[in-house]
């Protein structure tokens, strides 16, 4: 499956000034990773998000949002976001952030 190079480039642009991104090709899309976690990925046109089991409920109450189900049952602790849920930057900024604060969190690997 390709993935939106287009969000591709908005995410790169709002990490630019964020030390340790990586990228990899994961899930048929593309995966950004700090210290070797994901946090935020592209599955087609949708935003794959980490965002804690914490905020795992929180998050799905948001419009266009729903659980992650890649393997067909829901991965808790990661949601999907449909484009209209980051459509300005400042959506986009604000779910990259809170995904990227989360992972800053765990273990170093």
């Amino acid at each position: 499956m390709a993935f939106d190079a287009g969000l591709a480039e908005r995410i790169r642009e709002a990490l630019a000034e964020t030390p340790n991104v990586t990228e990899r090709k994961m899930f048929g899309g593309l995966a950004f990773m700090v210290h070797g976690y994901m946090f935020v990925g592209i599955v087609g046109n949708t935003l794959m998000a980490r965002v804690g089991a914490d905020y795992y409920p929180q998050a799905l109450k948001q419009k266009h949002v729903r659980e992650m189900d890649f393997t067909g049952k829901p991965m808790k602790g990661y949601v999907y976001i449909a484009p209209a849920g980051f459509e300005t930057d400042n959506n986009l900024a604000q779910w990259i952030e809170r995904c990227r604060q989360f992972v800053s969190g765990l273990p170093p690997k």
